[in-house]
């Protein structure tokens, strides 16, 4: 693979990463309400998805997925349903009218658990998966012998440049959460922005 194919690829991830999407909506949301912790393990979910994604293009799954309306349609139900559970989840904490603090955060969130929750809301997303099928070929020779590791090297390089941007944007978030900490009632407020955040991905999901 050419160096400037390398670049370009690069940097059209970089651009295709900070674009307003749900990965990032969510990801803010839950650094605000959780810390930069929280939300850098999310990143690393987020991003193992894409690992997971990539594997499927190299290997073929992925187009055979595409061209499969029940399995497509499977994926949706599945993605849309696991979102509006975390979403209900997040509401009924709301509920609770538990206040918000750095240590019950961090403790009542298990970070596998968050890591889970990162590489589910990925792997059953199958836009992501349309996405990589497309966008990956795009930079490699698929004539070439070495066309597989190519595409795997490029789907590492997506994932590792995702996995520093979600984790500068996560220990954002939480700078301007340990600001906010002393509001009233901003616990309640954050998880039932959470829960809106996750029943509009799990919506445009079902309906794209």
């Amino acid at each position: 693979m050419e160096s400037t194919t390398f670049f370009y690829f690069l940097a059209a991830s970089i651009l295709l990463t900070i674009a307003p999407g749900p990965d990032i909506l969510y990801l803010l949301t839950k650094s605000l309400s959780s810390g930069a912790k929280i939300g850098i393990i999310l990143a690393a979910g987020l991003v193992s998805g894409i690992v997971f994604h990539t594997f499927l293009v190299m290997v073929g799954v992925a187009a055979i997925i595409q061209n499969s309306t029940l399995a497509m349609i499977l994926l949706k139900i599945l993605g849309a349903a696991y979102l509006l559970v975390l979403a209900y989840n997040a509401f009924r904490a709301g509920q609770s009218g538990k206040k918000i603090s750095i240590k019950k955060a961090n403790a009542e969130s298990s970070f596998v658990a968050i890591y889970r929750r990162g590489v589910l809301m990925n792997v059953l997303n199958p836009k992501v998966l349309l996405f990589f099928l497309a966008f990956l070929p795009q930079f490699v020779n698929l004539s070439s012998p070495s066309a597989d590791l190519h595409i795997a090297l490029l789907g590492l390089t997506f994932a590792i440049q995702a996995f520093v941007i979600f984790s500068l944007i996560a220990l954002a978030a939480g700078k301007v959460r340990n600001l906010l900490l002393r509001r009233k009632n901003l616990g309640q407020i954050l998880n039932f922005v959470e829960a809106t955040v996750l029943t509009i991905i799990a919506l445009m999901l079902l309906i794209s």
